[in-house]
């Protein structure tokens, strides 16, 4: 009981934070506010700003009062200002609003102490997989919100009805954790520990936490920071409506929260470790794919030049003829072939000739009769485009489970603690995603940019963690170590 209702509060919870996500969307585009693409990154990342910085002391009043006390509490508060959105008339407005109903996104701090009273060590990786499934709760919004927004304002005939939305989202947070008050029950034989703050702030002490904080600013803060900023980007990117865009948003975070229960029980299974190995691999890898924008490059390319002294006699765009010399040339495509897509995985390569002399001309041996032109074509298809996001969905889905795996495990006696710091940067990871997103496209004018940062955050979290492995080898196992940089008798 107690996994299953702290499931549905961080879903419900989740569900929530990011309300902006498709709320700010809709009202930019039906025009009922002018917010700048900077003014847009903010108000994405407000809610997220909250939700991680208050996770901190969420986790330190768990550890204190208990979970069951805190997520109520939490859920409650947050209810407030989520109501209050639906007043809100201009960018302070909502700044603020978002500032405050972002705490619910706090609740992860005190739900993860919570189970750890409730399962054994050899259990827990599973249980915190289970319970980090509420991130699925993403794909309610993104499907339900603009649903719900359609139906409420009659597809757009009755704008204002979009200040009903706030206040269903409110009345579901007050529901649920009132059904979690009644049904949740604190666990009597586990006794809390009263520490001093000084005590329970050790952790922050040890550059293992903030490492893990960095693998969990990736899966989990690039998570949100993804699932807010994708509906824009496919409405920009693939001309699709803020229906299709939320559906195809939920391609990317329903995968990803159902297989946390799947990440937690693989960390339970074969480690930790080795399962981060294989997800920051497989992020970097497809969001290097994903940062190819869709593309048409011209380059110069090879030409054809004269092997002779002579006079154009015979100009085409399919030959040159110098006196009676032939030179065969490669048409450019036509209109039809040009705009024709098809499918395409990934790049299509055209190439093609332009005369550049006249009949009549006289050229030298050596002489350029047309120039090369190579046209490189990328597509970007969005099967393509769904497939790797999926991929890359699952992938932080599963990481942010093997991450939270590690906090029992090291750290004991200050679980709430230390998931609230590694949840701070989690959740900073979530602000700042959005805010550097509309950065790097105002900067570049590419919206593939996104992916760009993602691979580069996980590029730096997979040498980080394979240095302090080689380093773990070094101390503790010099000889193994050594050997394994070497070949030995038997390698093929």
């Amino acid at each position: 009981m107690a996994l299953t209702m702290s499931t549905v509060a961080f879903a419900t919870c989740f569900a929530s934070w990011i309300m902006y996500g498709v709320l700010i969307t809709f009202l930019v585009d039906n025009q009922q506010f002018a917010f700048s693409q900077t003014e847009i990154g903010w108000l994405l990342g407000i809610p997220i700003l909250s939700g991680s910085v208050m996770r901190l002391p969420i986790g330190i009043l768990t550890d204190k009062y208990g979970g069951r006390h805190v997520t109520a509490a939490v859920m409650l508060f947050s209810a407030i200002p989520l109501y209050l959105v639906s007043v809100a008339d201009s960018f302070t407005g909502f700044f603020w609003l978002g500032l405050g109903f972002g705490l619910c996104g706090a609740t992860f701090a005190s739900g993860v102490p919570y189970l750890a009273t409730w399962f054994p060590k050899k259990r827990l990786g599973t249980a915190l997989g289970i319970f980090g499934a509420g991130n699925a709760g993403a794909t309610v919004t993104f499907i339900c919100g603009p649903l719900l927004l359609r139906e409420l304002t009659v597809d757009g005939q009755n704008l204002e009805a979009w200040r009903m939305l706030p206040r269903i989202y409110a009345g579901l947070l007050v529901t649920v954790a009132t059904i979690f008050w009644l049904l949740a029950r604190t666990n009597k034989n586990h006794h809390i520990q009263q520490q001093p703050l000084v005590v329970r702030l050790q952790p922050l002490l040890q550059m293992r936490v903030w490492r893990f904080g960095l693998y969990y600013f990736l899966v989990f803060g690039g998570f949100v920071g993804l699932s807010q900023w994708l509906i824009p980007y496919c409405i920009n990117v693939y001309e699709l409506s803020i229906i299709s865009a939320g559906i195809l948003a939920s391609a990317f975070s329903l995968p990803a929260g159902v297989v946390r229960a799947l990440g937690g029980w693989m960390s339970d299974r074969w480690g930790a470790r080795t399962i981060m190995y294989w997800i920051l691999t497989s992020i970097l890898v497809c969001c290097l794919l994903l940062s190819v924008p869709h593309m048409r490059v011209e380059a110069p390319g090879q030409g054809v030049t004269s092997k002779q002294t002579g006079v154009i006699t015979l100009l085409s765009s399919e030959a040159v003829m110098v006196d009676e010399q032939s030179y065969k040339l490669a048409a450019a495509p036509s209109a039809d072939e040009d705009t024709a897509t098809g499918f395409e995985w990934l790049f299509v390569i055209k190439q093609w000739h332009e005369p550049v002399v006249e009949i009549g001309q006289e050229v030298k041996r050596g002489e350029l009769l047309a120039r090369g032109i190579t046209q490189i074509y990328h597509d970007a298809n969005i099967i393509v485009f769904t497939i790797l996001l999926m991929t890359v969905g699952i992938a932080m889905g599963i990481g942010s489970a093997a991450v939270y795996k590690h906090i029992p495990v090291y750290f004991p006696d200050s679980v709430g603690t230390t998931s609230g710091v590694i949840g701070v940067l989690g959740g900073f990871g979530g602000l700042a995603c959005p805010i550097v997103f509309s950065i790097l496209l105002n900067q570049t004018g590419l919206w593939s940019s996104c992916f760009m940062f993602i691979a580069l955050v996980a590029l730096i979290c997979l040498l980080w963690m394979h240095r302090v492995i080689q380093r773990i080898l070094q101390q503790h196992a010099p000889e193994f170590a050594q050997s394994i940089d070497h070949k030995t008798d038997g390698d093929s």
